[in-house]
C-alpha cells in the first residue's frame, strides 16, 4: 500500500481554484482548502451587505467551493501581516493599488508555512493559476518567480497550466500523473468552462472583478484618498471596510461624506454612528450619511443639503435632517436640497 499524499489548495472561490483542486483530488490525493482573509476580500462582505438584483445568491464563494468539492476549508486571518504587502510591494502595483505579484508570493509562502507545520503535514501546494491569464502575477516569467521567492520551489503545482512549466516534485515522485494535468494558457476561459462541465459542475463564481477590492479602480481611488487625507499610507480594518460601502463624497479636504446607497448599506453604516457624526432625513425617506473628518457648523449644513439631495425629498422646498454627533448630542435642521448642478463631479471619490 502506498501512502496517500496530501495537498493544500489555495481556494479563492473562483472557477480556476475549484478546478485545480478537483483535478488533483481525482488523482487520489487528499486535498484540503486554504483561504487567507486580508480584509480586502470581496467575499463575505458586500455580497452579504448589499441587496443583489436577480437570482445571484448571497454566499461566500470560497466556502461554497469547498462544499462543492467536499473538502475541508481552513480560513486564516492575515490582516495585520498583509498590510506590508499593500503598503510596500517589492514588485509594485498593477493597474490600480493591487500588489498582485507580491500578494501571490505572500499567499504561497503562508501556505507553505502552514502546510508543513507538524500538525498539518501536507506534501505540496496547489493553485489555480493559468499562465498568461493575469498581466501582473501570471505572466510566463512571473510564475517561476512566485515559486522561488515564496520558498515553495517545486512543491508548488499549477494543474491547469502544468504542461507549460517544468516538472514539479509531485510529478517527478509519481504522486500525480502529469499526463492528466492541463496546458491552459491566456485569458480565454472557454477551456476551463468546458472542463468544469465535463467534471459535472453546473455553477461557479463569475471572474469579473476578481476576489480583491484592490483590483477595482473606484476602491483604489478611495484608498488613495484616505491616505492623502490622513497624511500617511496606513489603514486599520474599519478604514478598509468602510471604503467598500456607500457613496463617498469629499466636499473639502477636511472631511468626507459616506452615504448608503440602499437599505443593506444603511443598516451596516448604522453600526458606525457612535464613531462619526451621523445625519438622517426626518421628513422624507433617505439614506444615512456619516461625516468622516473635521466638520464645522457650516459644513454640517452642507452635508445635510447633500443628504437631502439623495433623499426622496430631493424635489421638495425643504427637508428636515437630524444631526447626531458621537455621544448622542443631536439636533434637527431644515435645509433646501442641494441642486444637482451644485454637486461637483470632483466631490465623488471613485
Amino acid at each position: 500500500m502506498t501512502e496517500q499524499r496530501k495537498a493544500v489548495a489555495l481556494i479563492s472561490g473562483g472557477l480556476d481554484s475549484m478546478l485545480a483542486a478537483r483535478v488533483i483530488m481525482d488523482q487520489g490525493v487528499h486535498v484540503e482548502g486554504l483561504n487567507f482573509y486580508t480584509g480586502f476580500c470581496v467575499e463575505g462582505h458586500t455580497h452579504a451587505i448589499r441587496d443583489r438584483k436577480g437570482a445571484a445568491p448571497k454566499r461566500n464563494n470560497a466556502l461554497w467551493v469547498a462544499e462543492q468539492l467536499g473538502i475541508k476549508l481552513h480560513i486564516v486571518d492575515v490582516i495585520d501581516e498583509y498590510k506590508d504587502v499593500v503598503l510596500n510591494p517589492k514588485h509594485g502595483y498593477g493597474a490600480h493599488l493591487n500588489p498582485c505579484l507580491d500578494c501571490k508570493i505572500f499567499m504561497v509562502n503562508k501556505a507553505l508555512a502552514w502546510s508543513f507545520m507538524a500538525e498539518h503535514g501536507f506534501d505540496f501546494i496547489v493553485t489555480g493559476e493559468v499562465m498568461g491569464q493575469r498581466p501582473k502575477s501570471q505572466r510566463k516569467e512571473a510564475l517561476p518567480l512566485v515559486a522561488r521567492e515564496s520558498g515553495a520551489e517545486d512543491r508548488l503545482l499549477r494543474p491547469l497550466c502544468a504542461k507549460h512549466l517544468p516538472e514539479t516534485l509531485p510529478e517527478r515522485e509519481g504522486w500525480v500523473n502529469r499526463d492528466e494535468l492541463y496546458d491552459f494558457h491566456g485569458r480565454n476561459r472557454k477551456p476551463q468552462i468546458e472542463l468544469a462541465r465535463r467534471l459535472g459542475f453546473e455553477d461557479w463564481a463569475q471572474p469579473a472583478g476578481g476576489c480583491c477590492f484592490l483590483t477595482n479602480a473606484d476602491y483604489s481611488n478611495k484608498l488613495a484618498d484616505l491616505w492623502k487625507s490622513q497624511g500617511e499610507r496606513d489603514y486599520d480594518l474599519d478604514d478598509i471596510m468602510l471604503l467598500k460601502v456607500g457613496r463617498h463624497l469629499r466636499p473639502d479636504p477636511r472631511f468626507k461624506l459616506i452615504l448608503g446607497r440602499e437599505e443593506g448599506e444603511n443598516r451596516y453604516l448604522e453600526g458606525y454612528r457612535r464613531r462619526f457624526t451621523a445625519l438622517r432625513p426626518v421628513s422624507h425617506r433617505g439614506p444615512i450619511c456619516l461625516v468622516d473628518g473635521v466638520a464645522e457648523a457650516d459644513d454640517l449644513t452642507l452635508a445635510a443639503r447633500v443628504l437631502a439631495r439623495y433623499s426622496q425629498g430631493r424635489d421638495a422646498d425643504r427637508v428636515q435632517v437630524s444631526i447626531e454627533r458621537p455621544g448622542g448630542v443631536g439636533e434637527v435642521v431644515e435645509v433646501a436640497p442641494l441642486p444637482a448642478h451644485e454637486l461637483p463631479a470632483a466631490w465623488h471619490i471613485g
